[in-house]
């Protein structure tokens, strides 16, 4: 069942059968550039699950996102709950992971629209964060289209990630809710 639809993706709670799609998603390099990867199918399984707990929760998660007229896995595009120990959480996360055959068509902005407005419009969220490493500047430019404002004095190491790693350093997007007319 969809819980967001764009006019061209569908934005769900993920299925057994979107595993293995998104494995095979992340086992392309280009696409762990900026992420840890690539993912086992027990990695994926937990992220699933993960993320399916989440939509019960708080009303939201990295939806698996589907073309609408296929039905194929893209990759996830969602907002997540975040009380990690981040120096900003307790939060709620927007993010996106598709795989690279969906690289520069605005899937990742269309569906993160539809999450920003389900965030503002059905969770009554006051601000949405967004936050990607340095060098990730397709990310980057996706949260400046979205209208997400780079904070630098908030960019920070990520505590799951060993010191000095590869991908530690992020840069933190903020974006407040809209103020009603």
């Amino acid at each position: 069942m969809d819980i967001l639809r764009t006019s061209r993706l569908s934005l769900r709670t993920w299925r057994e059968d979107d595993i293995d799609a998104f494995v095979r998603v992340t086992a392309d390099p280009a696409v762990h550039d900026f992420l840890p990867g690539p993912w086992t199918h027990e990695k994926t399984s937990a992220l699933a699950a993960a993320q399916n707990a989440q939509f019960e929760r708080h009303g939201s998660c990295y939806f698996a996102a589907t073309l609408c007229d296929s039905g194929a896995l893209i990759g996830f595009v969602g907002l997540k709950y975040q009380d990690a120990d981040l120096p900003f959480a307790p939060c709620f996360e927007l993010g996106w992971c598709l795989g690279t055959g969906y690289w520069g068509q605005g899937y990742a902005s269309e569906g993160a629209r539809a999450c920003l407005a389900h965030g503002f419009d059905t969770l009554g969220l006051q601000e949405i964060i967004s936050f990607t490493v340095p060098a990730n500047l397709r990310s980057r430019a996706v949260m400046e289209r979205l209208g997400l404002r780079h904070h630098p004095e908030d960019d920070f190491d990520h505590p799951a990630l060993a010191p000095g790693h590869r991908l530690s350093r992020h840069v933190l997007y903020r974006i407040a809710r809209p103020a009603r007319a």
